[in-house]
């Protein structure tokens, strides 16, 4: 995605100079070469805000939850913690659906943090002059990134060389065929989770910034209407495919 300027940029304006000598000890991207300005650091900048967003949200409603009686009686209306509850409950109950309730509970970290990360940054996407972490490469393909080398080390933890003689296929005389077709599927998952959401995102916020241009107040109601259900898809998607990965990666060697 080409640079574009958001709320976020007027707050890293005032350590340009200090990010741009950052970006230029960085060197050319890797992906076409292109040497990074001051500008590229508002991606990560908005990453770690959320990052710290989310772990406020996350302390206040463990803080309500230690307390019995608030714990125990529900809320009379929708709250911040009502919200976390609903929204974790359907991610947990959707990985119990791909896996067993134990490896549910188990990975449960990592999925609910996947789901919570992705599902607001991609509600940032609704709102022009906001900054959205998804819509770049960087963040989305780190996040794909961090699902990749997790549910690697827990396939070997669980079933340890079984994990690689599963990529070998069924018969040995198959392995010389099999393992480099199962070994570039397996590198490539990460690349597709990352590229599919940034492209989504990125196209999302992009045709909500120009007609909200229009400066009308009916016109961009069908691609805000578009984009909650984007928003709403991608965070499934992203989510459901963390625990088909997990799942296939710690289901043991004779479920296979």
């Amino acid at each position: 995605m080409p640079e574009h300027s958001s709320f976020f940029t007027l707050l890293l304006a005032h350590a340009k100079e200090t990010l741009a000598q950052n970006a230029e000890s960085i060197g050319e991207t890797f992906l076409g070469h292109h040497k990074p300005s001051w500008h590229s650091f508002e991606p990560l900048g908005t990453a770690v805000t959320l990052a710290v967003i989310l772990l406020a949200v996350a302390a206040y409603v463990r803080l309500r939850l230690a307390k019995v009686e608030e714990a125990v009686i529900p809320d009379e209306s929708l709250t911040l913690r009502t919200f976390v509850e609903v929204f974790l409950d359907y991610f947990y109950n959707l990985a119990k659906d791909v896996m067993d309730e134990k490896r549910a509970k188990k990975y449960f970290p990592l999925i609910g943090s996947a789901a919570c990360f992705v599902f607001v940054a991609n509600l940032m996407a609704l709102f022009p002059g906001l900054p959205v972490a998804t819509t770049s490469l960087n963040i989305t393909f780190g996040t794909a990134l961090v699902v990749f080398v997790l549910f690697n080390f827990w396939g070997l933890k669980e079933n340890g060389f079984g994990y690689i003689k599963h990529l070998m296929g069924p018969v040995w005389y198959l392995a010389p065929l099999v393992f480099p077709i199962e070994l570039i599927s397996l590198c490539v998952r990460p690349v597709t989770l990352g590229l599919r959401l940034m492209l989504n995102m990125a196209v999302d916020h992009l045709l909500l910034t120009i007609f909200m241009g229009f400066l009308t107040v009916l016109l961009p109601l069908p691609i805000l209407v578009l984009g909650c259900v984007v928003v709403l898809v991608q965070t499934l998607v992203f989510t459901l495919l963390t625990c088909i990965y997990i799942g296939l990666a710690t289901e043991h060697e004779e479920h296979h």
